[in-house]
């Protein structure tokens, strides 16, 4: 009992921390959504790598709008539809994914208006490359050509011959009459189903010092019930010998 106790009890602590660490990050991360707008961009490669710092700050970049893909299955305001994606080619000879707005309805290539030409400059909010299972990203494969299911340089990488920066970029203002898309949490800040899990589990460690305490309750009740009937002879304390009588014939 004295080790199971201070042994559930940090597991406990352990766990209702990361509980509030998310509700922190979740509480920060609106309050950089909020302060975003009043910030003035910078240059891309001074926020580089994304953190929960520097996510969803503005950010501005210069280059060339070279291959447009499409990411389908994205809902904004509960309407399903998908983002235009364009790799800007930067002077760096990396290509930074641009989505440059959001449409509604099934992915498709001639509903994607093209990007402008020539060099451009683009400022946007700064987001972290995405993995399944972040907001809601598909991991399902087998897309048709010209799409991507996640918006990452591990994705991205494979449909281009040229490197893809760890990041990418939600336009401020939706270009050629798209949907500005929203910018998203950094992963694993909001109240989310892992936030809820580490709840349960903190309920679940400060159960078992109850069970733990009610077990060792029980036992030592056990112990003296025992010890006060044998005192009183209710229970022998050796086993005497059974007797048996022949049977009379």
């Amino acid at each position: 009992m004295l080790l199971s106790i201070p042994f559930c009890i940090v597991l406990g602590s352990w766990q209702l921390g990361r509980f509030e660490d998310r509700v922190q990050g979740h509480r920060t991360a609106s309050e950089q959504v909020v302060e975003t707008g009043r910030e003035a961009p910078r240059p891309l490669d001074e926020m580089l790598p994304v953190t929960k710092a520097t996510s969803g700050k503005p950010v501005t970049a210069t280059g060339r709008y070279d291959r447009q893909l499409l990411v389908p299955d994205r809902k904004l305001d509960d309407r399903r539809g998908f983002y235009v994606l364009t790799l800007l080619r930067t002077d760096s000879g990396e290509a930074l994914p641009v989505v440059r707005g959001w449409l509604p309805g099934t992915a498709g290539a001639v509903k994607a208006p093209a990007p402008p030409r020539g060099e451009v400059t683009v400022t946007g909010a700064l987001q972290a490359s995405e993995t399944p299972g972040d907001n809601g990203v598909s991991a399902r494969g087998g897309l048709p050509a010209g799409q991507t299911a996640a918006i990452s340089a591990a994705s991205l990488v494979n449909l281009v011959s040229y490197d893809v920066y760890d990041a990418w970029v939600t336009l401020a203002e939706g270009d050629t009459g798209m949907r500005a898309v929203p910018v998203a949490a950094p992963p694993d800040s909001g109240l989310d189903l892992k936030a809820f899990q580490n709840l349960g589990y903190t309920a679940e460690w400060f159960a078992f010092v109850g069970f733990v305490i009610f077990m060792w309750f029980r036992l030592l009740r056990r112990e003296i019930e025992l010890a006060r009937d044998m005192e009183l002879g209710l229970v022998p304390d050796e086993e005497e010998p059974v007797t048996v009588e022949p049977a009379a014939r």
